[in-house]
């Protein structure tokens, strides 16, 4: 029997290259049992001209099917559904009646109910998407990164492909990281003193869980990194927030019973603020002082294009009491989840024992793709091009929000992505966000980084990461029409 080419579609949600999205679509059409075993397929001339495709397509498609026993062919009687084929399940279910377990009840501990700001994942569908963290496909090196990629699943190095590292972690990223990244930020670290990590907030979360109880106090910037308040909440220790200034964290405002003091120096997450050198000194001093440690989360410091940045804490630190946090998440692109801690052998010995008991380690794949497009110098290439691009569309943000007459609450010394910006008193922004999105317009409102109840209002955050220098003064216009209004 001949399946129909009717039957054939490619559907616009799949993704790939037009011969991977034709296999796709023939072998699921196997596993969900719609074509069986001995059934013709159309030819690869029908069905190409059906789907509106180069007859070489179909035929590569279906070769690659063949190869893997999907598919056999009978001379010049064309494909058939081999009979090797993977069978489709035959299990039935058995019908559900109503569940009787009281969750109420059997749930131990609960991580619901954070205040974690939710970000839309069709961001790139907004024409104005003032969103950050995310990637610009127009900035990104796509090609060398493939190239990466597949030298990474290369013979060669096929062990860093498939091999359990435990608590290891790739020794080419470890060790780029620690004669290349480091450096440039003033640190020096063995090997033994990095671990890498699911990204800056897997780091965090680390900290968190090796540095706190129940009876210690967690010091941490207000406003602050949202999901940093969630993973310290959930961690049970006191929570102490510290009201920032323009200049970041106030040392002399940090409480004398914190036993940890979260901060971000190079760029206050949200309001941007750049801590100056003699603050440094003084954080670290006031550290020395109460006897606590500092973590320190240095997001963004590639993205420094009006200037040098600042040294990092970490590098100022003479008696180990600072643990840095570094991620390529940020810089490369956010699903790529890698990150790392940098500290004394001691705390990272604890937390590698961690990381391994709850997830083992990164994938060695990625891994091993990072490394080698750090190594081969793709990086620093990309991040030239972002920061050049990331300069201008800076200054096309200036130019709209003095144009309009929006408050700017707080810029990067030395660049950033983003703008932390304030509406009038009684402005309420997560309101105005609701009716931006209508407009096709992504702000994020910035209540989310207050701590307490009676958090403002009339704040929000406008990243320029993604999107391009020709529509942020139409953007910007819509948000002040809302914010007039508002």
């Amino acid at each position: 029997m001949a399946i129909s080419v009717e039957t054939f579609f490619l559907s616009p949600d799949s993704h790939g290259t037009l011969q991977a999205r034709i296999q796709q679509m023939i072998a699921e059409g196997i596993l969900s049992g719609r074509f069986r075993v001995g059934e013709k397929l159309p030819s690869s001339r029908r069905l190409a001209a059906h789907l509106g495709v180069s007859r070489i397509t179909v035929t590569l498609a279906y070769t690659e099917l063949l190869a893997n026993d999907y598919l056999t062919s009978r001379g010049r009687s064309g494909y058939f559904i081999s009979e090797n084929a993977p069978v489709p399940p035959t299990f039935t279910p058995p019908t559900r009646g109503e569940e009787t377990v009281d969750w109420s009840r059997a749930i131990g501990r609960r991580f619901t109910g954070g205040n974690t700001l939710e970000k839309p994942l069709d961001w790139a569908t907004y024409r104005y998407p003032f969103v950050y963290g995310q990637t610009d496909p127009s900035l990104f090196d796509h090609s060398n990164w493939r190239l990466c990629a597949l030298r990474a699943l290369g013979q060669k190095d096929f062990s860093a492909l498939t091999a359990d590292y435990f608590d290891q972690d790739d020794p080419r990223l470890v060790e780029f990281i620690a004669r290349n990244t480091l450096p440039r930020r003033g640190i020096i670290a063995r090997p033994e003193e990095i671990l890498i990590t699911l990204g800056a907030q897997n780091a965090l979360w680390i900290a968190a869980q090796v540095l706190l109880t129940q009876r210690r106090v967690a010091a941490i910037e207000d406003p602050c990194y949202y999901a940093l308040r969630d993973i310290l909440q959930l961690s049970r220790c006191h929570v102490a927030p510290v009201a920032v200034d323009r200049h970041g964290l106030p040392p002399a405002s940090i409480p004398s019973e914190s036993d940890v003091i979260f901060t971000t120096p190079s760029h206050q997450c949200p309001t941007t603020a750049t801590m100056p050198m003699a603050r440094r000194h003084d954080l670290l001093k006031r550290a020395r002082d109460i006897d606590a440690l500092i973590v320190e989360d240095d997001y963004e410091f590639e993205m420094s294009f009006l200037d040098a940045p600042s040294p990092a804490l970490k590098s100022l630190d003479t008696d180990g009491r600072v643990i840095y946090v570094g991620s390529f998440s940020k810089s490369l692109f956010p699903g790529l989840r890698l990150g790392y801690l940098v500290g004394s052998e001691s705390f990272i010995r604890e937390a590698r024992a961690l990381r391994a008991s709850v997830l083992r380690h990164p994938p060695g794949h990625i891994q091993r793709t990072t490394a080698y497009f750090l190594s081969l110098g793709h990086y620093d290439a990309l991040i030239r091009r972002i920061r050049e691009t990331l300069r201008k569309r800076r200054a096309a943000m200036q130019a709209a929000i003095d144009s309009h007459g929006l408050t700017i609450a707080g810029t990067g010394a030395f660049g950033g992505s983003s703008f932390w910006m304030q509406a009038p008193p009684g402005t309420d922004t997560t309101d105005a966000a609701s009716r931006l999105r209508a407009k096709g317009v992504l702000i994020e409102p910035g209540e989310h980084f207050f701590h307490g109840a009676d958090r403002p209002g009339n704040h929000y955050r406008l990243g320029y990461s993604s999107i391009s220098s020709e529509r942020i003064p139409e953007g910007i216009a819509h948000i002040a029409r809302v914010l007039e209004t508002a």
